[in-house]
């Protein structure tokens, strides 16, 4: 592994730019999103002998210990006073592409959703130029939002907006409202008040995960909702799924930075990386509620 170092001969004018040392973490983190990816896969579709669950499990694993040894590192370089300004700069820039990434991720998915809705249902129940779909292959298909009848028969129930989903919802708003006051103890110096907040924060993200499961398991046994339940039941668990781990991951991410204002890491000036974990945070709860509208209620 090659030696990190900064410059310390840097001309006057300039900061010394820190430039860290070859990383295993980019690697293993890419096995680890392909493991999951895979083990997701092949559970759905029942490949590889049944054993998808098993990467699925073996991915999560490999990522969660990814994750630690990447933010120990990361947590060393940041508390041995090896960043400057400009590194700062840097982080902000990579973690606001990042987030940028995200919402074209679920851009696609809720462009997904938009198609079937409003333009591939109508089109099998013979809207436009499609009049023989419907009087040949389909003729007792019936379009509508959501689809709860397929065209070759498979019947679900529609997931109500007004019990679990709003409960989650109103769980999601209510941490965005205690992350921004520990951000704003964060600022003012007030440690105790950071722990409190930042804590119930996590706590609120876990409860909503908990209460997720709740649902699925609702949907599961009592809704004949799944995901081989049409194109609602994709869509559905596609985007409510896909929230969930982004949940988790900023979760962990909170959890992470609640226990290092524990061990009296950052100041009001050096703070970045509350800030991220609270820009993440705010970012899925508001995919949070274009899912509340968009999947739930209209």
């Amino acid at each position: 592994m090659a030696t990190s170092h900064t410059n310390t001969d840097a001309p006057e004018g300039y900061e010394s730019y820190y430039v860290p040392a070859q990383s295993k973490w980019p690697i293993v983190g890419a096995v680890a999103l392909f493991l999951i990816a895979m083990g997701a896969g092949s559970t759905v579709a029942d490949l590889f002998g049944g054993n998808g669950p098993w990467m699925l499990l073996a991915g999560t694993g490999l990522i969660l210990f990814m994750l630690t040894g990447w933010f120990k590192d990361v947590i060393h370089e940041s508390m041995g006073g090896m960043y400057s300004s400009q590194m700062d700069r840097s982080f902000r820039q990579g973690m606001s592409w990042f987030i940028f990434s995200e919402v074209m991720f679920f851009a696609a998915f809720f462009g997904a959703l938009f198609y079937a809705r409003f333009i591939a249902v109508p089109w099998l129940g013979g809207a436009s130029n499609n009049a023989m779909t419907a009087e040949v292959l389909w003729p007792d298909f019936i379009p509508g939002w959501p689809l709860i009848k397929t065209p070759d028969g498979t019947e679900t129930t529609a997931m109500g907006a007004w019990g679990l989903p709003l409960i989650n919802t109103v769980i999601l708003l209510a941490s965005s409202v205690t992350l921004h006051f520990a951000h704003v103890a964060m600022e003012e110096g007030k440690r105790k008040r950071i722990v409190q907040f930042l804590g119930v924060t996590v706590l609120l993200g876990w409860i909503f995960l908990f209460l997720q499961g709740e649902e699925y398991i609702h949907a599961y046994e009592e809704l004949n909702l799944r995901l081989d339940s049409g194109v609602y039941g994709n869509t559905f668990f596609l985007l409510t799924g896909f929230h969930g781990m982004h949940v988790f991951l900023g979760s962990v991410i909170l959890f992470i930075v609640w226990l290092r204002v524990l061990k009296g890491h950052m100041s009001p000036k050096q703070h970045f990386a509350f800030q991220a974990g609270a820009w993440y945070w705010h970012f899925v709860d508001v995919v949070w509620l274009c899912l509340f509208v968009f999947v739930y209620i209209l």
